[in-house]
């Protein structure tokens, strides 16, 4: 049986744009440093010197990643927590109160109560490829954001809205074609696109979402991969009550991602076209439908990663 690490201390550090807020336990100790090259080198060497088993960090939109990485670069173990989790624990511990010292001493809390274990960071072009991605994704809400402004204006801002779109339409399509030849043109994703893309329902930002924001894709069993995603039914029963199944959590840009192509193969994927119809005409309600397609075409692309396979429709068959 594989043994299992117990830690005995944690560092929790609160990260803000200007400095990192630490609490180390079980000695209490605590001190910020600036959010700067210089700052995070002096805690990296610091917490060599002293040690400590794991160091706890919320993800804080991207702000974390200096910090991170440099943590693994000097090989202390780093947790990167979902900062939904961090609350609910917070509540649970009875702690309401907020500051960035306490943020801080909760993150090291956690790690000595819930043991999260330590996940390798990206590299600095896997990193590099999701900011883009993310810009991408501004990108297309300012456009959105201005085209229903454009409903209301009058003659004269309508062209200064105009101009605008066509801006940000061009900066939307030269994102789409750096993205498109860094995965294509990179042994790293290359071959993972070659697999993938043959899937109908699978388009170019199906794509780019999945092999992005989502590195687990094909190192992880079905269950574990539909709960990442935020795609498995969760239970909701206590005693006799029976609750309905709900998705719940998980990583909500992919899974709005996947949901639009389940929409797409639910009409033009023919396995999983049939699939769809099958748990319609056994009573399933439309969305209800439509969500087991997204898990299930989840599952198939999973394995198809895992393995290296080619797109098969007995695939929808299976329990992959």
């Amino acid at each position: 049986m594989e043994s299992i690490s117990v830690y005995r201390s944690a560092l929790g550090i609160d990260v803000c744009a200007e400095r990192l807020d630490w609490h180390r336990l079980p000695e209490r100790s605590r001190g910020e440093v600036a959010n700067t090259p210089d700052g995070i080198q002096s805690l990296v060497a610091d917490l060599r010197k002293v040690g400590v088993d794991i160091v706890v960090i919320e993800a804080t939109g991207g702000l974390q990643r200096q910090v991170a990485s440099a943590l693994v670069a000097a090989g202390i173990a780093a947790a990167v927590i979902n900062p939904r989790q961090v609350r609910d624990f917070a509540r649970a511990s009875g702690q309401l109160a907020k500051t960035d010292q306490i943020d801080a001493q909760v993150l090291a809390l956690f790690g000595l109560r819930l043991q999260p274990q330590p996940r390798n960071l990206p590299d600095a072009a896997a990193l590099e490829l999701a900011d883009k991605l993310a810009r991408r994704s501004q990108l297309v809400e300012m456009s959105a954001a201005e085209k229903n402004r454009r409903h209301r204006a009058s003659t004269a801002m309508k062209r200064s809205i105009d101009g605008h779109l066509a801006f940000l339409d061009q900066a939307i399509k030269t994102l789409d074609q750096d993205l498109d030849d860094t995965l294509r043109g990179s042994p790293a994703w290359a071959e993972k696109v070659a697999l993938l893309e043959v899937v109908t329902g699978v388009g170019p930002q199906t794509l780019r979402r999945l092999l992005i924001d989502l590195p687990e894709l094909g190192k992880l069993d079905r269950h574990g991969i539909a709960k990442l995603v935020g795609v498995a039914p969760l239970n909701r029963d206590s005693g006799t009550f029976r609750g309905k199944r709900a998705i719940w959590g998980g990583r909500v840009k992919v899974r709005n991602t996947l949901y639009m192509a389940a929409l797409s193969a639910s009409r033009f994927n023919v396995p999983l076209k049939a699939f769809f119809e099958r748990l319609k005409a056994a009573g399933k309600p439309h969305k209800v439908a439509l969500v087991a397609v997204a898990r299930k075409l989840l599952t198939i692309l999973n394995a198809m990663l895992r393995d290296t396979s080619a797109w098969n429709p007995k695939l929808v068959e299976k329990r992959a």
